[in-house]
């Protein structure tokens, strides 16, 4: 009962919103992630007029699916970033160890296994087995030894991301489906499989070792961080997961009102 309430406690805390930006982070990288989140909401009201509103729009080729991918992408390729600024500021505080990363992970997943349940009671032809929040949570798990490699991750990650092109390695493995060993996995709301995606993250380590080396900017910036509009997108990327969560709920609770969907 203790362990279930200490992680409870976790969970409420990843999604407790952030007001004001936090001066220790750096604005640029919450202002992607900001910038990722704008671009989600946009594609998921395109996929809810698509699939709930009955609207012909392609949104699984062509412009919408490189939307798609490009957010996903920006999304994922930032948990490299984020893993190496918080593994360099933790060695700079002398406590460098997994458990945090761990932690992290765990919390992710399990709000990543809420989203299965929701989905499930929704659709359960098509609920998310291993969507983006499963995948990130196991992916800082699994990057955590590859932050030592530092820019030499841009190896892997290259492999990774082109492995299943190069290579006819998939059979009907539906049980290795998140780690995308199964030729013909279960229909699917939101599908994130380890391969190829672990190889963004990697990137995203290799990317953040070199522009972040000893966890400061290695680069000139001029701020922007005072601007309004650049405000909002640091509080969004703060906010991420929040956001991830409760977007959708809104999305369809405006669509239904404006008669655009009925449930």
């Amino acid at each position: 009962m203790a362990a279930f309430t200490t992680w409870f406690q976790m969970m409420s805390a990843s999604v407790r919103p952030v007001r004001t930006p936090r001066p220790a982070r750096y604005w640029e990288v919450d202002a992607y992630r900001g910038f990722a989140i704008l671009i989600m909401v946009i594609y998921h009201l395109v996929w809810d007029l698509y699939g709930l509103g009955g609207w012909d729009i392609d949104v699984y080729t062509g412009f919408w699916h490189g939307w798609q991918l490009v957010t996903a992408g920006s999304f994922i390729f930032l948990v490299g970033v984020s893993m190496v600024l918080r593994a360099q500021r933790m060695q700079a505080q002398g406590r460098a160890h997994f458990r945090p990363f761990w932690q992290r992970g765990m919390v992710i997943f399990l709000w990543g296994m809420v989203i299965s349940l929701v989905t499930w009671l929704f659709d359960p032809g098509a609920y998310v087995r291993f969507g983006i929040l499963h995948f990130i949570g196991v992916a800082i798990w699994l990057a955590y030894p590859f932050l030592r490699w530092g820019w030499w991750n841009v190896f892997p990650g290259m492999f990774l991301l082109t492995a299943p092109q190069i290579l006819a390695w998939r059979h009907d493995w539906v049980w290795m489906e998140w780690m995308g060993l199964a030729r013909n996995p279960h229909p699917s709301f939101d599908y994130f499989p380890v391969i190829p995606w672990l190889g963004m993250v990697l990137l995203g380590i290799a990317v953040g070792s070199v522009l972040y080396p000893a966890g400061q900017r290695g680069f000139s910036l001029p701020d922007l961080s005072h601007k309004p509009w650049m405000r909002w997108l640091v509080l969004a990327g703060q906010n991420s997961l929040l956001l991830y969560l409760i977007h959708q709920p809104i999305l369809i609770t405006l669509l239904t009102l404006l008669g655009v969907v009925k449930l």
